[in-house]
């Protein structure tokens, strides 16, 4: 009896000393990337299937670049992240300026998250109606390092423009963007983030009772922007909508969208990535209470990038086939 208490004793500990320690990289407070990570680490800590954190970063780029450097197996300490699939595929093919002399070939999806769509958000009052209205005026193209710089930049390219093009530009999250457009020290900001983002949400509220009113600049599908980003990213970039009951805007705002990954390295221990898929998607109902945009993580969302540019945790697909979501 001894020998099989102890037996069990020390096989507990193995498990315990095996279990991953998981660094959630995020995004901006007010953003939904970081109530995302948050709660994702949150659940995982509940199931015991990881020493998890969420941390508040600049999003997608600094995403990638602490999975790639602060992963340390050795150490059983893992970089997860939430991250937008343009920023990954440009990261993984050494196609981004931080990743030209090392692609990020450690990266894996774990699943697909939901979409986002980009925001140009600005007042009724600053007389933007379209992008090109942007030159000459003060403007926020998204924190360095984020996904939201990234899209900006390439948005403002399409349309011929530049921020030099701007009366000033600045380096914003987006609490701090909705915080500076609010206070009148810009005229717009870049954001690209679920639906709804808090910050842009509270943002709606304080211009209305200023007597302004928010409003969206819109990206038609059959517009320059929308038309570059579907050749150059196909499957993970398509038209959308951001309705018009989300912030209280007079109109529908058509826009880019686009479906988010949670990644991990490729150094992940299988089964790590196994228990971290499964513990999840077995929580959605948490998640989606904690995060509205989390009602379209599904099983049949999650893996409609398989088989793209970007490989899938072989951990996770394990899971996805466990449970139907793959054949």
């Amino acid at each position: 009896m001894r020998r099989s208490w102890l037996a069990v004793l020390l096989l507990g500990g193995l498990a315990l000393a095996q279990k991953p320690n998981v660094v959630i990289g995020t995004g901006g407070v007010g953003g939904v990337y970081f109530y995302y990570g948050t709660t994702l680490a949150e659940l995982w800590n509940k199931a015991g299937v990881a020493t998890a954190q969420a941390v508040q970063t600049a999003a997608s780029i600094d995403n990638i670049l602490l999975l790639e450097t602060r992963t340390n197996p050795q150490g059983n300490t893992y970089y997860c992240a939430t991250a937008l699939p343009d920023s990954v595929y440009l990261a993984y093919t050494g196609q981004h300026e931080r990743f030209k002399n090392r692609p990020a070939k450690n990266v894996r999806i774990l699943f697909a998250m939901y979409p986002n769509y980009l925001h140009i958000v600005t007042r009724e009052s600053a007389g933007i109606r379209v992008i090109q209205d942007l030159k000459g005026k003060r403007v926020s193209t998204g924190a360095p390092g984020s996904g939201t710089e990234v899209e900006a930049l390439l948005v403002l390219e399409a349309a011929g423009l530049s921020p030099k093009d701007f009366a000033k530009q600045e380096r914003l999250g987006a609490q701090e963007s909705a915080s500076a457009l609010s206070e009148g020290n810009i005229d717009a900001f870049f954001w690209s983030g679920g639906l709804p983002t808090g910050s842009i949400v509270e943002l709606a509220a304080t211009l209305a009772r200023k007597g302004d009113r928010i409003q969206l600049v819109p990206l038609p599908p059959q517009s320059t922007p929308v038309q570059v980003f579907q050749r150059r990213f196909p499957g993970v970039s398509a038209p959308g909508v951001i309705p018009k009951e989300v912030y209280g805007t007079r109109n529908d705002t058509p826009t880019l969208s686009f479906w988010n990954f949670f990644i991990c390295p490729a150094s992940l221990p299988e089964e790590a990535a196994y228990a971290l898929t499964k513990a999840t998607f077995e929580n959605l109902e948490a998640l989606r209470q904690a995060v509205p945009a989390a009602r379209n993580t599904t099983l049949e969302n999650a893996v409609r990038f398989v088989g793209g540019a970007i490989p899938y945790h072989e951990g996770a697909l394990r899971y996805f086939r466990e449970a139907g979501a793959l054949k």
